[in-house]
């Protein structure tokens, strides 16, 4: 028997049995790292997210449910919301400090904030550059605040003290006119970006080109941040952002169209590396002849079949509240998707942050409907996210 195997092993070009032995070893120790390598590497790309992800799950848990949400709905007045919201403690520190809205904001601002100091590494750029969002809208804010003359402290009640502009917040808001505002950003990638937009400002007297203009770097340097995805993780963080990215091109657009505005009214306000919505589509949306267009033009995206349910209510009111809801509701739809497909990554970072910014848009929902007059809980709740 031995002899048959020894002449088995010979005649496929061994030399010895101990010979094909060794190799048959390597070759199966070769197998095992792979596997072994295989079965560590999603491993070693969940541990980094341990840590953040159980500081996420702990406010995960103190998030409003539905229930919650009907009490507050429930509210008499304002005053009852914010008695209601003083029994939280994520918001109770705000409520007196700042007006309802900002205490909102600011509550807001904080979770940017957290997350971007405990996310890993592979996606610290992009939250990192998410919570310049905080800066954007403080220096629109204060624009705006000059051009329509409201006092100091109406200026401040709009500001958000979170960014990496809070320490210079005071500066920019004594400034007397624009031209001050970017003097004091000076040292900072801001004053070129809003020069850039005032020739536009100063002929049409409209803030429009700039606040548009520093959306655009901010969504343009946002997906930048992960323009070249590494792993599971940051490879559905780019998914997310560029449904941000994406979604904003088209309120951008559908909101032009409606104004009746031609593509070289449009084009420079928009970013045109999209990421299911690419260049070539983005051209194509912006030249169409009116809303109905940019819908059809959308054909082959993800964005068309949810949209085109709302052309009805868009032909009966001529509202574009219907578009502009149904893809904030896309945009929590997709990072709800990410948290369940990936709930020990970055999954969960995603979904809370997802979560969070609906809790507070609907709160101001709310807040908005307790304050005009001619809202019913009933129609509050079904213009709730």
């Amino acid at each position: 028997m031995a002899e048959d195997i020894t002449a088995i092993v010979t005649s496929m070009g061994f030399p010895s049995i101990e010979a094909f032995l060794a190799i048959m070893f390597g070759v199966l120790a070769v197998v095992a790292v792979i596997v072994v390598v295989s079965t560590i590497k999603p491993v070693l790309s969940m541990y980094p997210y341990t840590y953040p992800n159980a500081r996420v799950r702990a406010r995960k848990g103190r998030l409003f449910t539905e229930k919650q949400f009907s009490e507050i709905i429930e509210s008499q007045n304002i005053e009852e919301v914010k008695n209601y919201l003083r029994g939280f403690p994520d918001y109770a520190k705000y409520i007196d400090k700042y007006p309802l809205e900002k205490a909102l904001d600011v509550q807001l601002a904080e979770t940017y904030d957290l997350l971007a100091r405990i996310t890993p590494d592979n996606s610290k750029d992009a939250f990192d550059f998410l919570l310049k969002k905080w800066d954007i809208e403080n220096i629109k804010s204060i624009i705006i605040a000059k051009e329509v003359g409201l006092s100091r402290e109406e200026t401040l009640d709009l500001v958000i003290p979170f960014g990496e502009l809070s320490d210079r917040l005071d500066t920019l808001i004594d400034a007397d006119d624009i031209t001050e505002i970017i003097s004091a950003l000076e040292n900072t990638e801001y004053p070129q970006i809003v020069e850039d937009a005032i020739p536009v400002y100063q002929e049409t007297g409209l803030l429009l080109p700039i606040e548009a203009t520093l959306d655009k770097y901010l969504l343009k340097n946002l997906l930048r941040t992960v323009a070249t995805p590494e792993d599971d993780n940051t490879s559905l963080l780019h998914e997310y952002i560029g449904t941000i990215v994406d979604v904003n091109n088209i309120k951008t657009i559908i909101r032009a169209k409606s104004d009746g505005l031609r593509f070289e009214d449009i084009e420079p306000y928009i970013f045109s590396d999209g990421y299911q919505v690419r260049e070539w589509k983005l051209k194509d949306l912006m030249e169409s002849e009116d809303v109905n267009g940019v819908i059809s033009g959308l054909e082959g995206t993800d964005y068309a079949p949810v949209l085109s349910d709302s052309l009805s209510k868009y032909s009966e009111t001529g509202s574009i509240a219907s578009f502009e809801s149904t893809l904030d509701k896309y945009t929590h739809e997709t990072a709800n998707k990410i948290a369940l497909k990936n709930q020990f990554g970055i999954g969960p970072m995603i979904g809370f942050l997802n979560k969070k910014e609906k809790e507070i848009k609907n709160l101001k929902i709310i807040v908005r409907g307790k304050r005009e007059q001619g809202y019913s809980p009933t129609m509050i709740k079904e213009m709730l996210i």
